[in-house]
C-alpha cells in the first residue's frame, strides 16, 4: 500500500427504508462524517441516505461520482484520484454491500492495481443474512444473479443448478426483478423436484420482513405476495 494515499472505505447501506442506526454500525456514520467525496450509483438515493445517516453533513460539501451503467470505463481512474492526493472516498452501494451484486467492484479492483487502501465497513448483506437464516449450506454456496428471461432457458437453469446443488451439496442463490417475484416462486415450484428446498427471503431487515424454507411441493399450497418486495431465492437439493 502507498501510505502517502487517501484510503478507499466501501460504506454499506440500509436494504430498504429503514433507521440506519438500526441496522448500521456506528463505524459507518463515523466515516461518512469524515469523508466528503463519494463514488455512487444514484446521486439523488445517495444524497439521501448520507443525509438519513448524517443529519449534520453539509451536502454542499459533497463530491460525488456517478458510477452506474452510464458510466464509461474510461472515467473509472479518475474517480480514484482524490485518493492519490492522500484524500479519502467511500464508495457507497444503492442497497447493502459495495462490490457484491454491485459495480463498486470496478472500483475495488482498480485501487488494488493503483496500491490505494481498501478499508471494508461492516452492514447489511441480502445474500449472507438470507443465507444465515435459510437453514441451508453457509458451508458451501454460489450466488447466480439473475437467471435467464427465456422460459425454455430458464427451466434449463434452474434444473442445472438444482443438479449441481445435489451432486456438489451447493445452496445455489438468484434475485429477480421485483415485479416478477411471484412468477419467478411459481417457475420454480413447477420446475424443481417437489422434494428440493426452497428458501424464500423478503424485505430483510424491515418491518415487513419474510423468510421461510419450504419443499417445493409445500410452496405450491401456500400463498405469499411478492410483489415488487427485494427478495432472495435459494435452493438446495438433499
Amino acid at each position: 500500500m502507498n501510505e502517502s494515499y487517501g484510503k478507499l472505505y466501501l460504506i454499506p447501506t440500509t436494504l430498504g427504508d429503514t433507521d440506519p442506526l438500526q441496522v448500521l454500525p456506528i463505524t459507518v456514520k463515523n466515516t461518512i462524517e469524515q469523508v466528503d467525496i463519494f463514488i455512487v450509483e444514484n446521486e439523488k438515493t445517495a444524497r439521501r441516505d448520507i443525509k438519513k445517516i448524517c443529519p449534520s453533513k453539509i451536502q454542499s460539501s459533497l463530491t460525488l461520482f456517478a458510477l452506474n451503467k452510464y458510466t464509461q470505463i474510461e472515467e473509472l481512474p479518475t474517480f480514484l484520484e482524490p485518493c492519490k492526493k492522500g484524500l479519502n472516498i467511500g464508495l457507497l452501494s444503492e442497497a447493502g454491500c459495495p462490490g457484491v451484486a454491485d459495480p463498486g467492484a470496478d472500483i475495488v479492483k482498480l485501487a488494488h492495481e493503483n496500491n490505494i487502501q481498501v478499508v471494508p465497513l461492516v452492514g447489511p448483506s441480502s445474500i449472507l443474512m438470507a443465507m444465515m437464516s435459510s437453514g441451508m449450506n453457509g458451508q458451501s454456496f454460489a450466488f447466480n444473479g439473475y437467471l435467464p428471461i427465456d422460459k425454455h432457458e430458464r427451466k434449463q437453469e434452474i434444473k442445472r443448478l438444482e443438479r449441481l446443488s445435489f451432486e456438489q451439496n451447493q445452496s445455489q442463490l438468484f434475485i429477480e426483478t421485483p415485479y416478477r417475484n411471484n412468477k419467478f416462486l411459481e417457475d420454480l415450484c413447477n420446475t424443481l423436484n417437489g422434494n428440493t428446498n426452497i428458501c424464500v427471503a423478503c424485505d430483510i431487515t424491515l418491518p415487513s420482513e419474510f423468510i421461510k424454507t419450504m419443499s417445493a411441493n409445500s410452496w405450491k399450497k401456500n400463498n405469499v405476495d411478492l410483489h415488487k418486495r427485494p427478495t432472495l431465492f435459494i435452493i438446495h437439493k438433499s
